[in-house]
């Protein structure tokens, strides 16, 4: 979440008429400044932790990973009973930088923690929300979209107490970005690495930590000409070739992973890789030798990949493993990669049951990490498993916060199963955490129109496509409602248009052609069903063409298609 805050009510000054029996906790100062993420989170979790540790210690343990990912002050009375390897690893050996969307899942997980803690009809009063940090805009934004007002009424002030400044100095600031980075907490990261920068030498050891920090949260933000910025200040200010190597392999991933597709420049992304693979074969200590390449190997094959070439990245990628085997027990979360990496591209190449071996043994490595859980029961839903995907997805589920992934993904497998409950249950989960998922509400706008369910499709169409304008998954769900209703003009301006901007969408033809079967265009209708099923062959389709034909008289093609229906049915 950025700054906006479109859920939230912001008001003026705290109204005098709360008094303090009705008040959670005193007035919550949000300024990031004195205390950074989750300044809010913390306040209301040392309200209500430690009474629930004695009354329903069964809902902190639920969200152990919440509570002290946002209160760390709270570890010494609050077990961590779930968690990856990364707490034990050494500085070097932590690779892995959360997902900038990994704070919304935090957010969830305290909202619902908040929602199932809190005595009804209580209230906090949060003060200085223009400086608050962006972690607790969005946790204050999930609160007040997902607590009950009858349960905890959330009033937010933009005004408040200015705090003093910030003296911290660099070792201070260092251990608050190393925390940020940590947890996810990107937008903190950046800020006060930009801060270690300036308070710290250039080309100097924890300046180097500074930088390689700041620059990877600014590329995590999606914020790219900054941290290229930070890369060539790197450049500029050191000759150590560790250093070197590491600012081009950040560089080129700018470019690799740029945010938007259609920025990304693979070319000058395999110059820079290039040049970190040429410097990282020069260091001079052999495991530092190994990790690094081994490293910027993987990171060229990410480039082989998004360039079609899934044979020269599982070479790279496995020309990295063997480099990997000489690290002895250090650098696990290295390796974890590697191997998944090395499924992913398995599995491209139809070589499942190898797939399914690496990814089994990356998960040994770190048992909870969920999203390993996720990338394999999708492949055992591919291979038709569905038993062994559904304890992936619910393994996921249960690793850590609220996972939106995990319930859109066993969304998809009980639809394929016929639950049709079980899945739009898990669909309106996946919107509960997420209301920005555009392709929950497609599949439950289309599940609901198949049910009959036409009003409550719609209306998810309609916020779909308030996310989503001319979006022609939801126009032909749209073209199918309208089409039921007995509004024809509408559903054939919903559909055209859906054939327009997605003519490989063989729904939104067969939607039509349906349409057209209604309103008595026989020949169009047979025409737009033969094009859904040139597209895609499905009993359904089959059977509606072979209405059209019949009507048309066409008997001998309408048996034909019954019987191709039958033998897909």
């Amino acid at each position: 979440m950025t700054e906006e805050r479109s859920h939230l009510s912001v008001q003026g000054e705290p109204p005098a008429r709360w008094g303090a029996a009705r008040l959670l906790t005193p007035p919550i100062d949000a300024h990031r400044r004195p205390r950074g993420p989750y300044t809010v989170a913390a306040a209301l979790l040392r309200r209500l932790v430690p009474p629930l540790l004695g009354q329903a210690p069964e809902l902190v343990a639920a969200h152990d990973i919440e509570i002290l990912a946002a209160a760390p002050e709270l570890a010494g009375i609050v077990p961590a009973r779930r968690g990856t390897i990364d707490a034990e690893l050494s500085d070097e050996e932590r690779i892995l930088v959360p997902a900038p969307r990994r704070t919304l899942r935090l957010a969830n997980g305290i909202a619902e923690f908040v929602r199932d803690g809190v005595r009804p009809g209580r209230a906090i009063a949060v003060c200085n929300a223009a400086a608050a940090d962006p972690t607790d805009l969005e946790l204050l934004d999930v609160m007040t979209r997902r607590v009950p007002p009858a349960t905890l009424t959330i009033m937010v002030y933009s005004g408040g107490p200015e705090p003093p400044p910030d003296t911290r100095g660099p070792d201070e600031l260092w251990a608050a970005v190393d925390r940020c980075m940590r947890e996810g907490f990107l937008h903190c990261a950046a800020e006060l690495g930009e801060r270690g920068l300036a308070a710290t030498e250039p080309g100097g050891a924890l300046w180097w930590r500074f930088a390689q920090r700041t620059a990877t949260a600014l590329g995590g933000l999606g914020r790219t000409e900054e941290a290229r910025a930070i890369w060539d200040r790197v450049r500029l200010s050191s000759q150590d070739p560790k250093m070197h190597a590491a600012a081009a392999y950040g560089t080129a991933m700018l470019d690799a992973r740029h945010p938007d597709p259609a920025r990304r420049d693979l070319l000058r992304a395999r110059a820079w890789m290039n040049a970190a693979i040429a410097i990282s074969t020069l260091l001079p200590d052999p495991a530092d030798r190994a990790f690094k390449l081994g490293f910027d190997r993987n990171g060229l094959a990410l480039i082989e990949l998004r360039e079609g070439r899934l044979d020269a990245a599982l070479a790279l990628v496995e020309s990295a493993i063997e480099l990997a085997a000489g690290l002895g027990e250090r650098h696990r979360p290295h390796r974890m990669v590697l191997l998944a990496n090395r499924a992913r591209l398995l599995a491209g190449l139809g070589r499942a049951k190898e797939a399914l071996d690496d990814f089994g043994a990356a998960i040994a490595l770190d048992p909870g990490f969920p999203d390993t859980y996720l990338e394999r029961g999708n492949l055992l839903f591919k291979l038709g498993r569905h038993g062994a995907a559904l304890a992936d997805f619910e393994h996921a589920m249960r690793a850590g916060p609220p996972l939106p992934e995990a319930y859109y993904n066993r969304a998809e497998l009980r639809s394929v199963r016929g639950d049709t409950e079980g899945a739009l249950a898990d669909l309106g989960r996946v919107i509960e955490l997420d209301p920005g998922c555009l392709d929950a509400y497609i599949n439950r706008a289309g599940l609901l129109a198949g049910q009959a369910r036409d009003e409550e499709a719609r209306a998810d169409v309609e916020d779909g496509l308030r996310l989503s304008p001319g979006n022609p998954y939801l126009l032909t769900v749209l073209g199918q409602i309208e089409t039921a209703a007995g509004r024809h003009a509408e559903a054939g301006a919903a559909l055209d248009r859906a054939v327009e901007s997605a003519p490989g969408l063989a729904a939104a033809w067969g939607n039509r052609g349906v349409l057209r079967y209604a309103t008595g265009d026989l020949e169009g209708a047979v025409e737009d069903l033969t094009r859904a099923i040139d597209l895609s062959p499905q009993a359904d389709l089959y059977g509606n063409r072979a209405v059209a034909l019949r009507a048309l008289g066409r008997t001998a093609e309408a048996e034909a298609d019954d019987r191709r229906a039958a033998r897909q049915s």
